[in-house]
């Protein structure tokens, strides 16, 4: 039975390869005491390529953050033409109830449960700057939803802009120039879910705290999430499962920076297991060599740790002519105010950043200013790195080892 169910994925999913219309990543929801889906998939990059990584990315659904970690060593601005590409569209799930949204900044995936349908929805999001930081360890809603959002950007960003020499108009109208894109779904009346008006940055660190998605993808979520759906904010880099049949797998990205220094240095961000995942890998069972590869690699792919090898290779996607990804010009991002709040009158507003409830709150940045009124979820102690400068800085670690904390 659970060969039929692969099978059915893998066809599902490689029939959705060969779309090349930006559709969401629908996977069938697998049964309650298991939390492996998908299948990975395998491409040539054309001989005649000039495109950049991120125009692959697009075309697949994915962020950069997954392409990079499933292929160490890529080249960001020019994929070598003839050579294989990996897309990680096998992934399990996270360890959170399958209810409403639910947003894992460690992968940068934002998970949507459809109510009645047995599926789950997966997009890639960009996130929060180092410092700038996209919440962690927070449930709240939908609370409404904008076509056309206005941005006002905070007094803090016209200092930051001026700083560079650049300004800032005092608020970007609606329309596809606005950086918060042409679609929003305000979560918690702290924070918002929304498109932009840059082509790349998407799998990134690069925003002042809120969820960025593709324009294809917000569109979908705005017209397929109602107000009120549950949304939960995760941080689980690592993730593992127990299947069926026996197979423990765990799925291993690298984890967000928390300092200046962790996202400056080479060295990969040190890996702490949480309880869950230490019961799943502490089984007698498990191959410690598979299990401490899987944590050098940090591949962002399901790893099983225990028996025979899984062999299940990705699905080959033969090149079809006129398949290939369009190619767009690179537009810069624009770092964009993440605790928006739209007033009454249809312009955006600004909000608090959220602070512990047991804690005076600090003097805020201009772009985390206050909103009266509204419980906020703690402080997240693992702020996300900033990236929206320098494109040179998109790059992983790569493999290297480094031993989870006790």
């Amino acid at each position: 039975m659970k060969k039929s169910i692969r099978a059915f994925v893998t066809l599902f999913l490689a029939a959705a390869a060969f779309s090349h219309s930006a559709l969401a990543v629908v996977y069938p929801l697998p049964a309650a005491n298991s939390r492996l889906t998908g299948q990975n998939l395998e491409i040539t990059i054309p001989e005649d390529s000039k495109l950049p990584l991120e125009a692959f990315a697009a075309q697949y659904q994915m962020g950069l953050s997954n392409l990079l970690e499933a292929n160490p060593g890529v080249d960001v601005y020019l994929p070598k033409a003839g050579s294989k590409l990996i897309i990680p569209q096998q992934l399990i799930l996270p360890d959170a109830p399958r209810e409403g949204i639910v947003i894992n900044s460690a992968e940068m995936r934002l998970y949507y449960y459809p109510k009645g349908t047995k599926t789950v929805v997966v997009l890639p999001i960009g996130i929060g700057e180092l410092g700038k930081d996209t919440p962690v360890n927070w449930t709240t809603s939908v609370q409404r939803k904008k076509d056309g959002p206005t941005w006002t950007p905070t007094k803090k960003m016209h200092e930051e802009y001026a700083a560079r020499g650049e300004s800032l108009p005092a608020v970007f109208p609606a329309g596809p120039d606005n950086p918060m894109g042409l679609y929003a779904l305000y979560i918690g009346r702290l924070y918002a879910i929304h498109g932009t008006n840059a082509n790349f940055g998407i799998g990134l660190r690069v925003s002042h705290g809120c969820v960025r998605l593709r324009a294809d993808d917000i569109k979908w979520l705005f017209d397929n999430v109602p107000v009120g759906t549950r949304v939960q904010f995760i941080d689980q880099p690592v993730k593992a499962t127990v299947e069926p049949d026996g197979s423990r797998y765990v799925e291993v990205h690298n984890p967000l920076s928390q300092t200046e220094e962790q996202f400056q240095s080479r060295e990969p961000v040190p890996l702490t297991l949480s309880a869950a995942v230490t019961k799943v890998v502490s089984d007698a069972s498990v191959n410690t060599t598979s299990m401490e590869q899987a944590l050098k690699v940090r591949s962002g792919m399901p790893v099983k740790v225990n028996g025979d090898t899984d062999s299940t290779a990705p699905v080959v996607v033969q090149e079809q002519e006129g398949a290939s990804p369009k190619e767009e010009p690179m537009t810069p991002v624009t770092p964009q105010g993440a605790n928006v709040v739209e007033a009454e009158n249809g312009d955006a507003t600004t909000a608090a950043a959220p602070q512990p409830a047991e804690q005076t709150a600090p003097e805020q940045s201009a772009s985390e200013p206050a909103a009266a009124g509204q419980s906020a979820p703690a402080a997240t102690d693992t702020p996300a790195e900033s990236n929206t400068q320098a494109i040179p800085g998109l790059s992983q670690p790569g493999p290297i080892y480094s031993t989870p904390k006790s």
